[in-house]
């Protein structure tokens, strides 16, 4: 029976995976976007900066900044969730991640519901894959500031997913 590995080995492989999926994503770090990983859930959190306003004299988040954070807490998230039997089996290269081993999915379509004016404050997201095939998947995910019960945006992507047998080789 193999012996179960240190906790230490396991976190630290956790937060390289989770490090290399977010560095292939230059925007996250503009929109201030970080990831918190609590076992294999993640919760996405831009934090707030003035750049963020779309209209200042509400003031709101701009639109696009909202779209673009739960758009990239869709990526990541169905990128998490299909890497986490390689992940958790030690089975990628923490080198190689950090040189862009992981494809991320591409963007089919990407549905927004504004539900609210988002507040001038940090914002958080979570998202769900509904469906997760070889070469589709579909993800919900849901962005709230204050409360989690009270979401002010809510979106639905659909996703190309990369090809595994070309990484592979």
């Amino acid at each position: 029976m193999k012996k179960p590995e240190a906790v230490a080995t396991v976190k630290r492989r956790r937060d390289a995976a989770l490090a290399a999926i977010v560095g292939q994503i230059p925007y996250i770090k503009f929109l201030n976007v970080s990831f918190d990983r609590h076992g294999d859930e993640l919760t996405a959190t831009m934090a707030y900066h003035d750049d963020l306003i779309g209209n200042p004299m509400l003031p709101a988040l701009h639109g696009g900044a909202t779209a673009s954070f739960l758009e990239v807490t869709a990526i990541v998230g169905l990128t998490w969730v299909s890497q986490w039997e390689q992940i958790e089996q030690g089975e990628l290269d923490l080198e190689a991640l950090q040189g862009g081993a992981i494809s991320l999915p591409k963007t089919i379509d990407f549905t927004v519901d504004y539900l609210r004016s988002g507040l001038p404050r940090d914002a958080y997201a979570r998202a769900v894959v509904n469906r997760s095939g070889r070469r589709y998947a579909s993800v919900h995910v849901e962005g709230w500031q204050d409360n989690r019960d009270r979401l002010f945006a809510q979106a639905t992507g659909h996703f190309l997913m990369p090809d595994q047998d070309a990484k592979r080789t």
